[in-house]
């Protein structure tokens, strides 16, 4: 009878089992790659939540509901005044421009002659009675009106005698530009108040220029220079009407006064304010001035 041995090992001489043998570089490979691929899911899972944004767990709360008071309408008795409504800004368009260099110019009437004033001119002898005259002009403006730039506007020229009272004893129209500005001329002289006498006593006969026009520049006068002597009028020393002898051309002598006179003199003349001297430049300007020149 056969004895009954144990088969024999087929892996014998090969190791200890199937999975004993070592393994190759393509299955190293292999579990190195899945190990990777794990790990890269793995973290690219937590960098998700990391970024989530988290919601505070808050208690629910329960919608409440606020009364509110219902407010009447004001009545009729207090009800607000409007607020007055805006000014608007100014237009400045062309045609806005335009229209406003359109208005015509205008100069309101200069104030009539203080009361000290006329003191002053009552007192003041030099130059014809420079003071007096200026305001009997000054009244009689003051009292015409404001002037309007258009065909009304213009100048008339008076010759006006005064009685040494302070009445008027005559007047003359020697030329006028306009016959409305002489009508409110002759109006305004015709109303003027009761005039303080003259400065001399005696009557006062001078020529006036009225100027009705917004352009005008007829400022008070300068005293500084009123107790100089007049600069020689010029005389054609040619001219000759054949009649009379011939005179010279030599100027004539310019009479100087003396020292007391002068030192008399000068105690008559006021302070000059700065619109007499701003009113003089004017005058000069516009007698003077060119406007081809420019000045």
């Amino acid at each position: 009878m056969p004895s009954l041995s144990p088969p024999a090992n087929p892996t014998a001489g090969h190791g200890h089992g199937r999975f004993s043998r070592p393994l190759g570089k393509q299955t190293f490979y292999a579990v190195l790659f899945a190990v990777a691929l794990h790990a890269l899911a793995l973290g690219l899972a937590l960098n998700h939540r990391s970024t989530d944004p988290i919601k505070p767990n808050l208690p629910k709360t329960e919608d409440t509901i606020t009364p509110m008071a219902v407010i009447p309408p004001p009545s009729e008795k207090f009800r607000p005044e409007p607020t007055p409504p805006q000014k608007s800004a100014p237009d400045l368009t062309p045609a806005a421009t335009a229209a406003a260099a359109r208005q015509p110019a205008s100069m309101a009437a200069p104030p009539a002659p203080t009361a000290e004033e006329w003191a002053f001119a009552a007192k003041y002898t030099l130059r014809n009675s420079k003071g007096y005259r200026y305001n009997w002009g000054q009244q009689v403006r003051s009292m015409m009106g404001t002037s309007v730039q258009g065909p009304d506007q213009g100048v008339v020229r008076f010759r006006v005698e005064i009685a040494p009272d302070g009445t008027l004893s005559k007047l003359e129209t020697l030329w006028t530009t306009s016959a409305l500005a002489e009508q409110l001329a002759r109006k305004a002289i015709g109303d003027m108040p009761r005039l303080p006498p003259t400065p001399t006593g005696k009557p006062l006969v001078f020529d006036r220029t009225i100027s009705f026009t917004p352009f005008a520049s007829d400022g008070p006068p300068t005293y500084k220079d009123d107790c100089l002597p007049d600069p020689p009028a010029f005389r054609n020393p040619f001219a000759w009407d054949g009649k009379s002898p011939p005179r010279g051309a030599e100027p004539e002598p310019v009479e100087k006064l003396d020292a007391r006179a002068l030192e008399e003199c000068l105690k008559q003349l006021p302070q000059d304010s700065i619109e007499a001297e701003s009113a003089r430049d004017q005058r000069l300007l516009d007698q003077w001035g060119s406007t081809r020149s420019g000045r």
